[in-house]
């Protein structure tokens, strides 16, 4: 079988630009909303916005990759080397370093992209790891590098990797580009068109022993952020996941052909859905601020310990609504009491309840902005 790094045009990819118009120009003008809503957080909920779309992308970037961490960790760990607070809160190796990581790309989102960047987030994201014999470098083993499943005896290869000898020229190849088509670069390209293709280049190379996709997302993430006019994340990882079986087709059936109009238009699809799910977390955080601006002086501690913690869960909130048990567990008060500051919440118009006794769920009255999946229809120019 003939991969798409054996085709004698390689890396020369082929794409149709006007097929990806639209897409670009969503992305283009979604940035500017971005921007213009972005401006009406107050200094608090913009460090709650950074440190939620870091924590997030950080989680679900490995759990794409089958990793599950515990968000409370990962955040104090952003949260620590952000330099908001001094509470690591106990994270494991792995979720220190996948936190590093994501912390680096955003204090270093304009900087130029080379080896030793590259060698550092790998170095943050095998933290710990004692299996690997190449850490912090390209990888050196002799065997090839396959992506398979099913059991020994009968592996499928979904995909094979230059050789490692191939890899440090071919990644010098690869950054050369990079730099070239960044705005101001001598070679641009449209946003969204280079970052799919810094992605899916980047994956073909597979130039790690472990922690390609998590690099390559991470790649995808800065080659967005670059062109925008404030340093943000578009927030990849969690459209990914949601979308995770889509994902690795897409990669698979590109893997063998230079011509990736179909993978680039995939692509523009989940980076718009993303963008529009980071503007649905900014307008949430401008509303819980004037919902608490309004009725704080109304709240006792506890009730407002427990509308704050129902807001850390972000816009979707607690999954089939707060109940009287959640409460009592936020707050630790009394069955009785936690009834009464339900009630009470209700009537101050914080929370509305569907559901009576021990079925009775309480919601957020902050109105959520549903995301629903951008499909290609949405963003194919006509």
């Amino acid at each position: 079988m003939t991969w798409n790094w054996q085709d004698k045009d390689w890396p020369h990819f082929l794409w149709d630009a006007g097929k990806l118009a639209r897409a670009e120009s969503l992305f283009l003008e979604g940035a500017g909303l971005m921007t213009g809503v972005s401006i009406h957080l107050n200094d608090q909920d913009q460090k709650t916005l950074m440190v939620d779309i870091m924590s997030r992308e950080a989680l679900e970037t490995s759990a794409i990759e089958g990793e599950i961490f515990n968000r409370e960790s990962v955040q104090a760990s952003i949260r620590h080397q952000l330099g908001f607070s001094t509470d690591c809160n106990k994270a494991t190796p792995p979720e220190m370093g996948v936190a590093e990581m994501m912390v680096d790309l955003y204090l270093h989102i304009t900087d130029p992209l080379d080896h030793e960047s590259l060698f550092k987030w790998h170095t943050m994201v095998t933290n710990a790891r004692r299996d690997l014999g190449d850490i912090g470098c390209y990888r050196t083993h002799a065997d090839p590098m396959q992506i398979v499943s099913g059991p020994a005896y009968a592996r499928k290869v979904h995909y094979e990797a230059p050789p490692s000898d191939q890899i440090p020229q071919e990644m010098t190849g690869f950054l050369e580009w990079f730099d070239q088509t960044r705005v101001g670069g001598i070679k641009p390209l449209p946003i969204i068109t280079r970052a799919g293709i810094a992605h899916l280049w980047f994956e073909s190379l597979h130039p790690f022993e472990d922690g390609n996709g998590r690099i390559g997302r991470m790649i995808a993430e800065k080659a967005l952020a670059q062109s925008l006019s404030i340093p943000t994340l578009t927030g990849l990882s969690a459209t990914l996941h949601r979308r995770r079986k889509e994902y690795y087709q897409s990669l698979e059936s590109v893997s063998k052909t230079l011509n990736i109009s179909d993978w680039l238009l995939w692509f523009a699809s989940i980076v718009i859905e993303a963008q529009r799910r980071s503007q649905a977390q900014v307008e949430f955080l401008l509303s819980k601020t004037r919902l608490m601006d309004k009725v704080r002086s109304s709240l006792n501690a506890r009730q407002e310990k427990a509308i704050l913690r129902i807001f850390k869960e972000g816009p979707e909130g607690f999954k089939g609504g707060l109940s009287a048990k959640n409460y009592t567990n936020i707050t630790g008060t009394s069955t009785a009491t936690a009834t009464r500051d339900l009630n009470g919440l209700v009537q101050e118009g914080v929370l509305c309840r569907t559901g009576e006794l021990k079925a009775a769920r309480y919601h957020l009255t902050v109105p959520l902005k549903p995301v629903s999946q951008v499909t290609l229809k949405d963003i194919c120019a006509l």
